[in-house]
């Protein structure tokens, strides 16, 4: 029986950082995200008339823009090696399932790392402009992290489930939105405030709130770690049914 070893998931992962960093989808991505997330922050939102020494309308648009580009960095993960017949070779290497499943796992997340690290220069240059909060800077950069691994996590289960990329870029960019945008429904509708609650909590953006507000909510932090975690187990069974069907 295989044991799990998670230098064998770090081996995987640098890896498939070497496969991102040779291919245009990162570079697109990325520069997609710096140029989206600076126009609406400069040019729709108008930031310097706001004339607030805060970063929240920055990083309240990261949700939308991860319904992009998560699809975009995840669609290859599995359905490439499904399509191309690798996910068969890799599955008959002495890796376990969660050896495959964190090892795609890491390396998407240092992805979404490395945008995130792209970012910092426009803070740097900001917070000689005002009195900015150093401590809510923080809480963002990390809530936004939290927020790509189980958007990370999600979009790499949906890739087991594709047959190819277009389907994989396509599902991801579907679900991704129902579970950013579901709390959308509680500003919109009259509803019930335990039916609004219920909704809210299957909400990503919702989660992301508070540390959008520079607050650390250790439920919001249980909400992305255990939903993290359900993502990559489900998929772990997803290639223990393929491999065994």
């Amino acid at each position: 029986m295989k044991k799990f070893i998670p230098y064998r998931a770090l081996v995987l992962a640098r890896k498939e950082i070497y496969q991102y960093l040779n291919a245009p989808a990162f570079y697109g991505a990325a520069v997609f995200f710096l140029l989206f997330c600076s126009i609406w922050l400069f040019f729709v939102q108008h930031y310097f008339a706001v004339d607030q020494a805060s970063l929240r309308l920055y990083f309240g648009i990261f949700p939308i823009v991860f319904i992009i580009i998560i699809p975009v960095i995840t669609m290859k993960s599995w359905a490439e090696e499904r399509k191309t017949g690798t996910a068969e070779l890799l599955l008959t290497m002495p890796f376990t399932e969660w050896d495959l499943v964190l090892g795609k796992f890491f390396a998407v997340l240092s992805v979404i790392g490395m945008i995130l690290i792209l970012t910092i220069p426009l803070p740097l240059t900001l917070i000689r402009l005002g009195n900015f909060d150093a401590g809510m800077i923080f809480c963002e950069y990390f809530g936004a992290l939290l927020l790509g691994a189980s958007a990370s996590a999600l979009g790499l289960l949906l890739s087991a489930l594709s047959k190819n990329q277009a389907g994989s870029f396509l599902g991801s960019a579907v679900v991704l939105m129902a579970v950013m945008l579901v709390n959308q429904i509680t500003f919109s509708m009259n509803l019930p405030q335990w039916l609004s609650e219920f909704i809210n909590f299957f909400s990503l953006a919702f989660h992301f709130e508070s540390f959008s507000k520079g607050l650390i909510d250790s439920r919001d932090m249980a909400f992305f770690a255990l939903s993290t975690a359900m993502f990559l187990f489900i998929n772990t069974r997803v290639i223990i049914f393929r491999k065994w069907r």
